[in-house]
């Protein structure tokens, strides 16, 4: 039994190309950076103490636990300068974010965790990608603002859809920039004892 713990779509349907089978368990935790916290560093505590949570809550949940239970978690952010760029929470705060961001480059991180059950095991990896901006004009930025695709998004736009018309280039794991590296999930979830190809061979 795989469960997911997240609550992005985007996560769900990357990873069903990866795995026919799967529990979506979201967990809710603090994502405040801690202070002097390094991005890397930020981004792997966070999915480590998503897959943790969703573990306890698994727990409480089900009386009768299964050992072979694996949960894996991911978290994305957005950063440039150093800083770490999360979900506009408002109009002006999108704004902020993407004048940051336009017309230069920043990084996308996106970090995995992997655990048993009893956090017997746990393996982390980390993606770093860097993508590069057009200039993006207040009014552009507005007008996708009411798409509504930004308001969920790190650092307030999403590669895969509207936002991509932003992205002048980009190096590196596109996957990861949506919110889940396929190919490191993959190896991942090898060590594991989950094998993508011999899953989906079984359809």
């Amino acid at each position: 039994m795989l469960v997911l713990a997240s609550a992005s779509p985007r996560r769900k349907e990357l990873l069903g190309l990866l795995v026919k089978r799967f529990e979506v368990l979201p967990a809710d935790i603090d994502e405040t950076p801690k202070e002097q916290e390094e991005a890397k560093e930020y981004v792997v505590r966070m999915a480590v103490e998503k897959a943790h949570a969703a573990s306890r809550i698994y727990k409480q949940k089900n009386h009768h636990l299964d050992s072979s239970v694996i949960f894996l978690a991911s978290d994305t952010s957005v950063v440039v300068d150093g800083c770490i760029l999360g979900k506009p929470e408002s109009l002006e705060d999108s704004r902020s974010m993407l004048r940051r961001l336009s017309g230069r480059s920043h990084q996308v991180i996106t970090s995995l965790c992997l655990c048993n059950i009893n956090l017997e095991y746990v393996a982390t990896e980390c993606v770093v990608s860097d993508v590069s901006f057009r200039d993006i004009s207040d009014v552009e930025i507005d007008q996708y603002w009411k798409t509504n695709e930004p308001k969920d998004k790190a650092g307030s736009y999403g590669i895969q859809g509207l936002g991509s018309i932003f992205v002048r280039s980009m190096s590196g794991s596109y996957s990861a920039v949506v919110g889940l590296p396929l190919y490191e999930t993959a190896e991942l979830l090898a060590q594991f004892g989950i094998h993508s190809l011999e899953e989906m061979s079984h359809e």
